[in-house]
């Protein structure tokens, strides 16, 4: 039998203030739940928070940011990226290989902590 290899990745995703609830927790909660059903790990998800765009994005001005730090096999990742383009929810997701050394934040850390870390 062929052994799964998971890389590490992290991901991006600007949800749509006017479709979604709740800040974006149910569809964080989503994408936990489909990444552990495909053998995969959640190591991190934290919101961003709201921010305004530079330029409109589907005639949006601002949008609510999600950061994920996930485990998962390669070949799912395409597959990861479909399922949520077709999400009305979903304005715009980017997922790239987690290629930092442990201990370092995501690419985008909270305001807070990017403070802590130029002291």
């Amino acid at each position: 039998m062929e052994e799964k290899t998971l890389k590490k990745y992290e991901a991006i995703f600007i949800l749509d203030i006017r479709k979604v609830d709740d800040e974006g927790a149910a569809i964080s909660g989503e994408i936990a739940a489909l990444i552990q059903k495909w053998g995969g790990e959640m190591v991190q998800s934290a919101s961003l928070g709201r921010r305004q765009f530079a330029y409109e994005i589907k005639k949006r001005k601002g949008g609510i940011y999600w950061n994920y730090v996930f485990t998962a096999e390669p070949d799912k990742i395409k597959e990861l990226q479909e399922h949520f383009r077709l999400d009305e929810r979903v304005l715009r997701n980017m997922i790239i290989n987690f290629d930092r050394p442990e201990g370092e934040s995501g690419a985008l850390a909270l305001p807070d902590q990017a403070e802590e870390s130029e002291e």
